[in-house]
């Protein structure tokens, strides 16, 4: 290293040039403040440690693969002084990273100009909004497309990130098939299908990963391995999961080209009228809250098609079949909701009706009333056409119960 420098390791990312380099590794930056007049540009690979070429009038800035690494090669370099930023924890230890600062001069649309002023991407940015963790001027902000002012204050917290690649776990599974190239899960309310911000293990690929012994399809990603489609984690029912990357392929066809049979059993308030008929519309992310899911015009979401039919009346409530045309998000219980017929314990989108609320609290129901309850596909590899079915879960039976009654 040219001339005597102070290494100070920081967690607070601030932009550098050229800042693409370093995004996704924003908690493993560094800031180097130079001692003496540096002219020319700092830019090249030593070892590990990989400097980024700036001018000398703003901070250098490099990553490393670990703050151990670098404390070991360079601490006691001596052009060097390692020292830890006062106000910032090494990332090993760290939960969350909170950003502090002000919007820049030009201000405008506030994705952009966080992005500018934090050094994150402005993906990042809104799935941080999105997650509840941008404050602007104290209040907190969702939407990524609105303006701010010039000099607007604003924090963002950066949780911790999370490894990579998911664990095995021993949790117990129901399979209803299973061979060489797929599993069928009959998935109980309440686990949810990979593991993602606020749930990191304890989820259906973690318990895959453990009984499979890791052989499941690695086109979805370390995080996802195996995943070709979703149900809610407060969903049960019916999930087939790809454990080579043939079966997956051959999944994701028939998943697109919606030939896969898939129907749901639900508990609607009220009594749909007509007792049968197809519901449209597209759906994407609610422009209110990023968190739910909404009907949307056309040209823009994802089309979405739900058929269904009454299959017994009840008091103040309905038993429905719903058939899946398309699988979006949340796809049965926006369409249901959009006409009036919430699911009976959706926390999202309905509300129970009074009539009905004594009866869920006594039972504890606490999660909205589908159940994934028939799944048919052709094989992937042998070509057969294949059928599987679950019966209604304990909760949803009995719920079904106290309602006829």
């Amino acid at each position: 290293m040219p001339l005597r420098m102070r290494v100070i390791i920081a967690q607070h990312p601030r932009p550098t040039a050229p800042r693409r380099l370093v995004r996704g590794k924003q908690c493993k930056r560094i800031n180097l403040e130079m001692n003496a007049p540096v002219h020319g540009n700092v830019g090249r690979h030593l070892g590990n440690l990989y400097l980024l070429a700036v001018p000398q009038e703003q901070p250098a800035a490099f990553f490393i693969p670990g703050f151990l690494r670098l404390d070991t090669q360079y601490g006691q370099n001596a052009t060097c002084h390692l020292d830890f930023h006062p106000q910032i924890v090494p990332a090993m230890g760290l939960k969350s990273n909170i950003i502090e600062g002000r919007i820049g001069a030009v201000g405008g649309r506030l994705d952009k100009a966080l992005a500018d002023a934090s050094g994150l991407s402005r993906e990042r940015i809104k799935a941080l909004m999105s997650e509840g963790r941008v404050n602007l001027a104290g209040a907190r902000v969702s939407s990524g497309s609105s303006k701010v002012e010039p000099g607007t204050a604003f924090t963002i917290e950066v949780p911790e990130a999370a490894p990579a690649e998911a664990v095995a776990q021993d949790i117990p599974l129901s399979v209803v098939f299973e061979d060489e190239y797929l599993i069928v899960i009959d998935k109980p309310a309440g686990l949810v299908v990979h593991p993602a911000a606020g749930n990191l293990d304890g989820t259906l690929v973690n318990a895959l990963l453990h009984h499979c012994r890791g052989q499941l399809s690695g086109i979805g990603g370390v995080a996802r391995p195996g995943i070709v489609h979703r149900i809610d984690k407060d969903t049960s029912g019916l999930l087939v999961v790809a454990k080579t990357d043939k079966a997956h392929e051959g999944l994701a066809v028939q998943f697109a080209d919606h030939s896969i049979v898939r129907a749901y059993m639900a508990v609607v308030g009220g009594r749909p009228v007509p007792a049968a008929r197809t519901v449209t519309g597209s759906i994407a992310r609610s422009n209110h809250d990023r968190k739910k899911m909404a009907l949307v015009e056309d040209g823009r979401g994802k089309h979405a098609v739900t058929h269904f039919r009454t299959l017994e009346l009840m008091n103040g409530a309905t038993l429905i079949e719903c058939r899946l045309e398309t699988g979006r998000t949340h796809q049965v219980r926006v369409h249901m909701a959009s006409i009036g017929h919430a699911l009976l314990g959706d926390p999202v989108y309905g509300r129970t009706p009074s009539s009905l609320r004594a009866i869920l609290q006594r039972l504890d129901f606490r999660r909205q009333a589908l159940h994934a309850a028939e799944l048919g596909f052709v094989h992937p590899v042998t070509g057969e056409s294949v059928h599987f079915t679950s019966p209604l879960p304990d909760d949803m039976r009995v719920l079904i119960d106290e309602l006829r009654h």
